[in-house]
């Protein structure tokens, strides 16, 4: 088996040049509810550029220096406004219906993304080397100990930063772009009309 041409195959036919670059959207995509998903898109990005900074550069520099306090800031505010436009998002797609004609997958990797985030939020939360933080991973500790899973120490800064920025934050960024390959695939999801959630079952794609 030829995993390249596997590869190859599978873009040509999910994934066509005028899907993934399209210079014209369909009429109903110029709708407010579309700026949701880009504002949950752009503060992704800021998420994770101001994250990189603030892992490269460690807590004693985001606790001490005036930066570092910034970046901090603004890694957290990117976080507030990630879930208020991710809750906006997904409001908007439920009463859209956007798992019709197919659009399943695209869905449940978006849930995906919104409970993996969850947990990468709970880390991140751990990581403010403040009471809180300690009282929050004395209690999580327990209940993993509970559950049979002593080997991850909350009160571990460094396994639960390898957590937050590695496994979690990887896990997002595949899903965010399995959502996006899957949204650039699909199309975008049709209008319901006259009431009814089914269309005609064409896709009308990015030209």
């Amino acid at each position: 088996m030829n995993i390249d041409k596997s590869i190859q195959d599978r873009l040509k036919t999910h994934l066509t040049l005028d899907d993934a670059f399209p210079t014209r959207m369909p009429v109903y995509v110029n709708s407010f509810g579309y700026f949701f998903g880009t504002m949950t898109l752009a503060a992704l990005a800021v998420i994770i550029g101001s994250g990189i900074i603030l892992a490269l550069f460690g807590p004693g520099w985001w606790h001490v220096s005036g930066a570092g306090r910034f970046i901090n800031a603004v890694h957290f505010w990117g976080v507030e406004i990630f879930y208020l436009c991710v809750i906006l998002h997904i409001l908007f797609k439920f009463f859209t219906a956007a798992w019709r004609d197919g659009r399943f997958r695209t869905w449940a990797l978006g849930w995906l993304i919104f409970v993996t985030t969850i947990f990468s939020g709970i880390t991140g939360t751990l990581l403010q080397e403040n009471w809180d933080a300690q009282w929050n991973a004395q209690q999580g500790k327990d209940a993993f100990n509970a559950l049979g899973l002593a080997w991850i120490h909350w009160l571990d800064y460094g396994q639960v930063l390898t957590l937050h920025v590695v496994f979690f934050g990887g896990l997002v960024v595949l899903f965010a772009a399995s959502h996006l390959f899957a949204v650039r695939s699909e199309s975008p999801v049709r209008p319901i009309v006259d009431g009814s959630k089914n269309s005609d079952g064409a896709r009308e794609k990015a030209r």
